[in-house]
């Protein structure tokens, strides 16, 4: 086993250890009550069963069939979830077979960013995940389930899903996915034409055409960003059937994986003889975390995920931080390239291997806790595996990959990476703490450094940007758009500007206290910037003009002001006109609690402690 892998686990150990220790304890106190529907009064269990069909409520009742729970995070609003309409009845169809009984427990919010990207709307989406956290307990609490079957697969839908499930740790839960929209038009192709509009050279019609290309039908979007990575991540902590995550919705294939959770989740309840319960709460431990932090940062993941992540590790009594994941990051390679880090698209890179590939060469390279457990077997080997559906029945059967790539312009092996290092860096100076994604960033732009130009919205920038006033060399600071001052969304209307100027030729980054996901694309952005500048952090002392410097090679956030000055300064604010603009209007007022109470980015914005 690597070295600093064993370190960084052995330090969350200890640093968890208290929290985590009161965590279990939990856990085993609720394993020790009687069953859901033995220990309910009878009007309860009436209640639960009453629009049950006969055979169901005997089953129940009198034969004390296995009863599994289903969250269903869908809707028709993402096209990753609108295959999900008809997951219930598949499920329900498979457990009946199998002899045990279904009930959907209750379903989630879940919003499209792609719907809502830079309109009011996105500022809700950071606090949509603790909203579906708290809904999936809500849905969990009707506790009579034996184990969860959880529907979901977007941006905040998996890390709300996984803090509310981590919350019922006593819980086996299994995650279902649905798989990967077909390849539409190329990244590259997309992100042109979005420059050209950007520049004025295309209108709107050739830029939703563009769009329409794209996304095109149901799945989950092909660029890699936090949905797919959410699924990277759930395969490398043993939480999805194996080898089920980038399986097209409407691919047989798919109907099989789906009937094979259903038989999964029943093998880990507790309920089957000679099987062993695998409570959620067990599955998650420090070493899953680590495997989670690992193969988000050897396959250029979503940079939401050093929020999301630091979030669940917290339900299950389990404490990370960005030094953890900067430190494996030194010793993590790059495995994969998928757009923003890459030409490819998922399609691409489940055809390559995907995340079977990468699985198996972390595992063996020493870089992957082999030794837990996950609901697909008692270690991790059995996720290098690919599954293939063979027969009238769609038996699924999993296969071996061969040693070398199958496309190694998408994938590589551990010998001979990408880059030695991961694809996340953290950045640290007298700015504040961020991170940036310097696997999609050109080597010879990993380290700017030019006078700043402020703003506190993506409108004044780019009003900036079509008047010219941007055209040089420059570090474009949003401030003011953190988890207290307006939910943190993010902010992806700056990318065609910022692409465009360094298309010219001009050195540019962009450095923020919001988010920019996996599509701040080539530009070099510092994201993230902790402490936020409403809650006092040193973003909220630059003026325009400082040169700011942003190095990915050495992990350096600073303005380049004299310390005796810097130090005087005083904080700007914003005046209550600005404040007010973002507490009102497309229900934000319904979140003002969570703006005022929420931890900063690197505490994972949680709102419930």
């Amino acid at each position: 086993m690597n070295t600093t892998l064993n370190e960084v686990t052995a330090r969350i150990r200890e640093r968890s250890a208290k929290l985590r220790g009161d965590y279990l304890a939990r856990i085993a106190q609720m394993n020790n009550r009687q069953r859901g529907f033995e220990r309910m009064g009878c009007a309860n269990v009436a209640h639960a069963v009453a629009a049950l069909p006969a055979n169901d409520k005997l089953r129940i009742v009198a034969e004390k069939a296995p009863h599994l729970g289903v969250v269903t995070a869908y809707n028709d609003m993402l096209s990753a979830h609108q295959p999900y309409e008809d997951y219930p009845a598949q499920i329900r169809a498979e457990a009946h077979r199998l002899g045990a009984t279904v009930q959907v427990a209750g379903g989630v919010p879940a919003m499209c960013d792609g719907v809502t990207q830079g309109l009011p709307g996105m500022e809700l989406s950071l606090f949509s995940r603790d909203t579906i956290a708290m809904s999936t307990a809500i849905a969990l609490t009707h506790d009579v389930f034996d184990a969860a079957l959880l529907l979901g697969i977007c941006d905040k839908i998996v890390p709300g899903l996984l803090i509310g499930a981590l919350h019922f740790g006593h819980l086996p839960t299994v995650f279902v996915p649905a798989g990967p929209m077909g390849t539409g038009i190329s990244n590259s192709e997309k992100a042109k034409v979005r420059e050209l509009y950007a520049q004025g050279k295309v209108g709107r019609d050739e830029l939703l055409k563009s769009e329409s290309a794209a996304y095109h039908g149901a799945g989950t979007c092909t660029f890699y960003g936090t949905a797919n990575s959410n699924q990277m991540l759930l395969e490398a902590m043993g939480l999805h059937v194996p080898g089920s995550a980038f399986v097209h919705p409407h691919d047989d294939l798919r109907t099989a994986l789906t009937r094979e959770a259903v038989a999964t989740a029943l093998n880990i309840s507790g309920r089957v003889a000679g099987k062993a319960a695998k409570p959620i709460g067990h599955v998650v431990d420090e070493r899953c975390i680590v495997n989670a932090m690992v193969a988000l940062l050897a396959t250029g993941g979503s940079t939401n995920h050093l929020i999301h992540w630091v979030a669940v590790a917290r339900s299950a009594g389990i404490l990370i931080n960005w030094t953890d994941f900067s430190d494996l990051s030194g010793v993590v390679p790059l495995l994969a390239r998928v757009y923003p880090n890459g030409s490819a698209d998922v399609n691409q890179f489940q055809a390559a291997g995907g995340p079977s590939f990468v699985i198996r060469e972390l595992l063996d390279a020493g870089l992957m806790h082999e030794d837990v457990l996950s609901v697909g077997g008692d270690n991790l080997r059995p996720y290098t595996t690919v599954p293939r559906a063979v027969g009238q029945g769609g038996e699924v059967v999993r296969e071996a990959l061969p040693a070398a790539p199958i496309d190694d312009s998408v994938v590589r092996t551990a010998s001979a990476p990408f880059s030695a290092t991961g694809g996340l860096k953290l950045l640290d100076g007298n700015l504040g703490r961020a991170v940036i994604k310097s696997s999609a960033v050109p080597e010879d732009r990993h380290t700017i450094e030019a006078p700043c130009r402020i703003f506190t919205t993506q409108e004044a920038m780019l009003a900036a940007f079509k008047n010219g006033e941007l055209e040089k060399d420059v570090v474009v600071v949003v401030r003011f758009q953190g988890p207290h001052a307006n939910g943190m969304p993010e902010l992806h209307k700056l990318t065609p500007p910022l692409a465009v100027l360094q298309g010219k030729g001009f050195r540019v980054a962009l450095v923020t206290d919001g988010r920019m996901s996996g599509a701040s694309g080539k530009v070099p952005a510092a994201i993230h910037v902790s402490p936020e500048a409403l809650a006092g952090g040193p973003l909220a002392k630059l003026r325009d003009g400082d040169v700011v410097r942003v190095c990915a090679v050495n992990g350096v956030l600073a303005a380049l002001v004299d310390e005796a000055e810097w130090a005087a300064r005083e904080s700007v604010t914003l005046n209550p006109a600005e404040a007010d603009v973002n507490a009102h209007g497309l229900g934000r007022e319904l979140f003002a609690g969570l703006r005022r109470n929420v931890l900063s980015a690197e505490e994972g914005a949680v709102t419930w402690l």
